[in-house]
């Protein structure tokens, strides 16, 4: 019996990987092989999840400022990216948090952290910030990483489990030990990252925003941030990585920042 389903999910391998197989915003190939829906059910689940464990802020201005800057974030890229599949809507919240941090999950679910604000010092810092996540939901990249961390066998098991419901579903993200985890714990490679930083920088442009900031917006990181491992030890790229990065794709984003309206989040 045990010889029999090996043989299947070898003969199922390959169509299931070519299935699997599509390419990014910016073209790059990479295998998605968990289905969307389960996808955007993690992604609502850690966003509950996290909505229960931490009060969001009651400062209006602040919330108005984040929903303003996201705002405009989201409809530039869904106006860029219009061939990505996109999530239906979008809901913003700031949580009271010290740590400057922000994420984006499956699903269209959108957190900023309060102290994110004392590092992002302006609108157009932190439109770099909520871009870069956006981008990460565009391309697919928790998909990707959830792939490459589950490895080809359980991932064809997620396929495999489709037709057994909602109950197939919450039992293979208990077995895997997914829980509320993906989005929030779940790391991103350093390809995931770099190519999040390039498409944030393209969507902040088209949205009015002065791309800039975002090289201003890493080196106040850097401030805070304190050391950082080696760039081979981490998943994510060295500051001073990033900022000549996104520095040698400047010209085309100031190109798209002077075409658009410029954005006015005060």
């Amino acid at each position: 019996m045990r010889l029999r389903f090996t043989l299947r999910l070898l003969m199922l391998l390959p169509l299931t990987l070519m299935a699997g197989c599509e390419e990014t915003p910016n073209g790059r190939s990479q295998l998605t092989l968990v289905p969307e829906n389960l996808m955007t059910q993690m992604g609502e689940d850690a966003f509950d999840q996290l909505q229960s464990q931490q009060p969001a802020s009651s400062d209006v201005a602040v919330n108005r400022q984040v929903q303003c800057v996201a705002q405009k974030i989201v409809n530039a890229a869904e106006e860029y990216y219009s061939a990505a599949e996109l999530p239906d809507a979008w809901e913003v919240v700031v949580f009271e948090n010290p740590s400057p941090n922000a994420f984006a999950l499956p699903g269209g679910r959108i957190g900023v952290n309060t102290g994110l604000l004392r590092v992002a010092e302006t609108p157009a810092q932190l439109a770099a910030v909520i871009g870069h996540e956006v981008a990460h939901v565009l391309a697919d990249h928790g998909n990707e990483r959830l792939t490459q961390q589950l490895g080809i066998k359980a991932a064809l098991l997620v396929v495999g489990m489709l037709g057994e419901g909602d109950f197939g579903q919450r039992q293979l993200m208990q077995a895997l030990g997914l829980g509320a985890q993906l989005g929030i714990s779940l790391p991103f490679s350093r390809t995931h990252e770099e190519e999040a930083d390039l498409m944030g920088l393209e969507i902040m442009a088209r949205a009015g925003f002065d791309p800039h900031q975002s090289v201003a917006l890493w080196r106040n990181m850097a401030t805070v941030g304190g050391g950082q491992p080696p760039e081979f030890l981490s998943t994510h790229p060295a500051h001073g990585s990033r900022i000549e990065a996104l520095q040698q794709a400047m010209g085309n984003a100031v190109e798209a920042y002077n075409d658009s309206n410029p954005a006015d989040c005060s």
